[in-house]
Order: structure tokens, then C-alpha cells, then sequence
């Protein structure tokens, strides 16, 4: 089990929902942290929104996981400001909410830039960090839908899918570095992410999904997802009865296909 006492860890899509609940979680555990979204200014707010203790051990780090191609700059960055980082928690990413034969392609492009391709981008940046230090953990914080895919939510799902099997190959690749991977797949969590949801046409869908507002609230899931990569877990389902799809669609996948097309999932 690992002890995060003075471990650096570098968290993504921080200025909001389970990103901003890891970093309340993790700054009581004595972490040093470096949070990274598109808006400072909502990073700063998350920042002060921390006790006065740890703040001084929490780095802001503004980025764009659509502009993949800045982003080795921006890890070289982040490894400079504590001079290693020992923990990167992929968590930035964008929803969907619109049927397939509604949606333009290029919402299709925009949801893998920032969801898969600004990812992988991360993480390539970073490998050759943690296998000169022989050590290293990346925690990707996929969904349910990564595991089965549900109406209103393809390109989403897809995103969420390619993350997977990358990260399974990488898991396999890296393991004699002692480098760890944890694949992390909530369901429905109580945060913004159905009002930021891309629609058809790559507008917000401004709206809360009556499941999400019924959902696990992201103080809750944080703590479940420090627990799992705390022990090194491989993958982790959270939520409530939804994650039984992944055993559903694994074990019984014609009736799989028959309760998900009719599943409330908005």
C-alpha cells in the first residue's frame, strides 16, 4: 500500500467535480500537488479552498489537453516544479450527449483530442521520467462507459474504450520499470459533467442528467479512488448499481443488449 506522505502527484481536470474533490482529499493526506485545467482562475479558487497548511505545497499548472502538441513542454514544466512527480492522475475530459446520427464528426474529433489523444500525450511526456526513476504510477480516470457503451454517449464511450486498451498495452510494456497503471471507471457521480456535455453540434448541453443529480457525490468517489490506487489496484468500478454492467455485458450480453436500450442514462 502506498504512503503519500510527500509523494508529488499531478492531477488533471482539477478545477472541477472529481478532480476537485481529489485535490481537498489529497491535500489533508501531506501530498504535494500540481493541478492542471484550462481556467487558473478556477485552479486558484480550488487552491485557496484548501487549508492555509497545505497550499503552499500546491503548484498551479494551467493546460489544454486539446493542444496536444504543447503539452511535452507543459510535463517538462510540471516534473521542474518539485523535481520529480511520482503519481499523474489523468482525469481532464469532456462528455457527450447526443445521438449518433445527429452529430457532426467533428464532435466526434474534439471528444478524442482532449479525452484520449491529450492523454496519451500526458503520459508519453512523462514515461521516460518514471523509468529513469524505476518507478511511477499513472491513474486514468475512465468511466463505466469504457467498459460498455450507452445511447446518447458513442463518441464519449469510444474515447473511453481506446483509453483502455492503450492502457493495458502501456501496463504490460512498463511493468519491469515498476511503473503501475489504474484504471479507475465511475458511473454516475453528482458533478457538471452532463451541463459541460458536448450536444450534436459541440454546443453545451446545459443541462443535469437526472441520474448524475442522483448520483455518488465526488467527495465520495475521490476517497474510493485514493483508496484504489493507494493499493495498486489494476482496475476499479464505482457508483452504484450501475457498475453491475460491466458483469451484466460480460457474463449475459444478450440481456445486456436488451436492458441497456431500455436504461434511463439521462
Amino acid at each position: 500500500m502506498e504512503n503519500f506522505s510527500n509523494k508529488v502527484i499531478w492531477i488533471t481536470g482539477a478545477s472541477s467535480g472529481i478532480g476537485e474533490a481529489l485535490v481537498y482529499e489529497l491535500a489533508s493526506l501531506g501530498t504535494r500537488l500540481i493541478i492542471s485545467a484550462r481556467r487558473k482562475e478556477e485552479l486558484e479558487r480550488v487552491k485557496s479552498s484548501c487549508p492555509a497548511s497545505a497550499q503552499s505545497n500546491i503548484a498551479i499548472l494551467p493546460l489544454d489537453l486539446a493542444q496536444a502538441d504543447t503539452l511535452k513542454l507543459t510535463t517538462e514544466a510540471a516534473i521542474n516544479l518539485f523535481g520529480h512527480i511520482d503519481i499523474l492522475i489523468n482525469n481532464g475530459g469532456i462528455s457527450q450527449r447526443s445521438l449518433i446520427k445527429d452529430t457532426d464528426l467533428s464532435v466526434d474529433r474534439k471528444i478524442m483530442e482532449v479525452n484520449y489523444f491529450g492523454t496519451i500525450a500526458l503520459t508519453r511526456y512523462l514515461i521516460p521520467h518514471f523509468s529513469e526513476r524505476k518507478e511511477g504510477h499513472f491513474v486514468v480516470v475512465s468511466s463505466l462507459v469504457g467498459r460498455f457503451g450507452t445511447p446518447y454517449r458513442s463518441g464519449y464511450s469510444a474515447s473511453k474504450h481506446a483509453l483502455h486498451g492503450f492502457f493495458d498495452a502501456l501496463r504490460a510494456e512498463l511493468y519491469a520499470d515498476h511503473i503501475k497503471v489504474t484504471m479507475v471507471c465511475p458511473g454516475f457521480i453528482k458533478t457538471n459533467v452532463s451541463i459541460n456535455a458536448l450536444t450534436e453540434k459541440g454546443d453545451r448541453f446545459n443541462k443535469m442528467d437526472e441520474a448524475q443529480a442522483k448520483g455518488m457525490p465526488a467527495r465520495i468517489c475521490a476517497r474510493k479512488i485514493i483508496q484504489a490506487f493507494r493499493k495498486q489496484k489494476t482496475e476499479v468500478y464505482i457508483g452504484g448499481r450501475e457498475k453491475y454492467g460491466v458483469y451484466l455485458k460480460r457474463f449475459f450480453p444478450n440481456l445486456f443488449n436488451r436492458v441497456i436500450r431500455k436504461a434511463r442514462v439521462r
